[in-house]
Parts: structure tokens; C-alpha cells; sequence
């Protein structure tokens, strides 16, 4: 078997299901030596508890879970809430979390393996953004960001803009991120997330058993708003451990931050020999769905 890979999960979990996803495949990925999660944006106390929910049903209660920042660097917070903590008085949980430890704890431990880890950022990048402000070395010190987000050759007629959420929540801090120099960044957005997407029916028939039961019970909220999953986190974690379930093109991205219109929208600039960004342009979609439920139908 290849060598397993130290990841840290940085996530949202609590308002779009597919953090959840992300988590149990992890969770389950025989390939995966996960370090800890920090958790971000609304709510990030009750998000760490869902998080801890999910570990445990998965036989995983001992891994290190902290609590990041609650709001962006410099603008509103949209997401103040995580709807899906309601389900938290039905699964067993860790419920004392030491509020706003994230940075500090991504800090040191990446300190304590130079080199060695991958971070995998799935939410609103404060955390990670306040990180690389404070710590301006922690870039040359991981092996590689994998983050979720942003939209570029996603066709512009499905929304008013090509906005994405995870950067227009904070795109200021998804700026500093993006900008970071001597770190290896590849960005799994829009062009290829939405093309993994299952509705609620077979959701419901094939998220089942064992950990999935905690991720079942938390899709029921989401299934309120929406009558699918669009799987955008799990195919970032799935492109780690499967990178050929993707197709990427190197390039620069930058993050608009002057239109108010415009503000947190992605713009790739394609670059073969200098680009510093790998950007997912293609994905496999059957590929990466055999991948997943693989892994995560795995006994704990």
C-alpha cells in the first residue's frame, strides 16, 4: 500500500452537507492520516461538535478537533449559522472545545512535520488566511494545499456571476491564500464539482450504515433546501488520493477585491510553465462516485 498522507481538514461543517461527506471518506480512507480538523465561519463551536459527532460514529473519537474564526477578516459574515447542529441532541458528541484554538493548532503542527502535510481546506479560508498572515513561513512548510473552491470556465448562465461560495464569503482571506508563495495549490471548483451531483432519493438509498447514519440524519436538513448533493468537498478529497479522477491546468488564479459587484470572483489565468496553481478543469464523474462509495462502505 502507498505511503499514508498527513491531512488537515478545515471545513464548514454544519451548512452544506458535503463537509460531512468529505469527513467520512476520510475517515474511512485507508491512505489518510488525519491530524486533526479545524472548523470555520457561524457557529464554529456547534460545527466542531458535528464534527466530533461524525468521528464518533465513524470509531474515530480521539482525533483533534478546534474551533476556528467565527467571522470573515473584513466583511460581513453571510453564514452565521449551522442549521445541521440540530441534529446534534441525537449522536454522541464532545461538547467542551476550546473556542478560537484553530490557527494556534494548525500553526504547531504544521511547525511539527515541515514538509510532510497536506491541508485540505473545504470552507471559508480565515482560518487558513489568518494563518499564513500571522505565520508568513507556514506556506513553505506544508507539502500542499488542496482547497475547494472558486469558479472559472463555469458556464455563467447558471447564475447571475460566477461567484463561488467558499471565496465570496471571505475573499479577502482567499486572496492572502491564493497569493501565497512556495506552496503547491491545486483548486477544485465549480467547472468540475457540478458534475458530481446525486439526487435526494439516491442519496437516501445509498448514504447508509455505519458513520453514513450521522451524515443521513444531517442531509435531511439540507434536503429542505435542496433536492440534491452536489459532492464538491468529497471530490477534493477523493483528488488526493485518486489524483487522475481530475483533469487540471496550471495557471495564476487571483480573487477580485476592488467591484463590490464583482467581489470574490475567480479569475484563471493559464500558465504551463510558470503558473503556480493546478485549477480542475475535468473530472470523471462515475470515477470518482465508484471511488467514494468504496471507500466509505469500508468497515470501520
Amino acid at each position: 500500500m502507498p505511503d499514508r498522507i498527513p491531512i488537515l481538514f478545515d471545513t464548514d461543517i454544519g451548512s452544506d452537507i458535503d463537509d460531512a461527506l468529505c469527513l467520512a471518506y476520510l475517515l474511512h480512507q485507508e491512505r489518510c492520516d488525519l491530524l486533526g480538523i479545524t472548523t470555520v465561519s457561524g457557529e464554529p463551536v456547534k460545527r466542531a461538535m458535528l464534527a466530533d459527532a461524525v468521528c464518533q460514529a465513524a470509531g474515530r473519537p480521539g482525533i483533534p478537533i478546534h474551533p476556528g474564526c467565527e467571522d470573515p477578516l473584513l466583511i460581513d459574515q453571510k453564514q452565521k449559522f449551522a442549521p445541521q447542529a440540530e441534529i446534534l441532541d441525537r449522536w454522541p458528541h464532545k461538547k467542551d472545545f476550546e473556542a478560537n484554538s484553530a490557527v494556534q493548532f494548525l500553526r504547531e503542527t504544521i511547525r511539527s512535520r515541515p514538509g510532510e502535510i497536506t491541508l485540505l481546506a473545504v470552507g471559508p479560508l480565515t482560518n487558513i488566511g489568518l494563518l499564513f498572515r500571522l505565520d508568513p513561513e507556514i506556506p513553505s512548510l506544508l507539502k500542499e494545499l488542496v482547497l475547494m473552491g472558486g469558479a472559472f470556465s463555469y458556464p455563467v448562465g447558471h447564475r447571475a456571476l460566477p461567484l463561488e461560495w467558499n471565496i465570496i464569503v471571505d475573499p479577502h482571506a482567499a486572496s492572502i491564500v491564493l497569493g501565497a508563495r512556495d506552496l503547491p495549490i491545486t483548486v477544485i471548483g465549480l467547472d468540475v464539482t457540478t458534475k458530481c451531483v446525486m439526487p435526494a432519493d439516491e442519496c437516501r438509498r445509498r448514504i447508509r450504515g455505519g458513520v453514513l447514519d450521522v451524515v443521513a440524519d444531517a442531509a435531511e436538513v439540507w434536503f429542505r433546501m435542496r433536492p440534491e448533493i452536489t459532492f464538491h468537498d468529497p471530490l477534493a478529497a477523493v483528488a488526493i488520493f485518486d489524483p487522475g479522477v481530475v483533469g487540471c491546468e496550471k495557471g495564476r488564479v487571483k480573487v477580485e477585491l476592488i467591484s463590490p459587484d464583482l467581489l470574490g470572483m475567480t479569475m484563471f489565468e493559464p500558465d504551463e510553465e510558470q503558473g503556480r496553481h493546478k485549477v480542475a478543469m475535468q473530472v470523471d464523474p462515475d470515477r470518482f462516485f465508484e471511488e467514494y462509495f468504496r471507500v466509505v462502505r469500508k468497515k470501520s
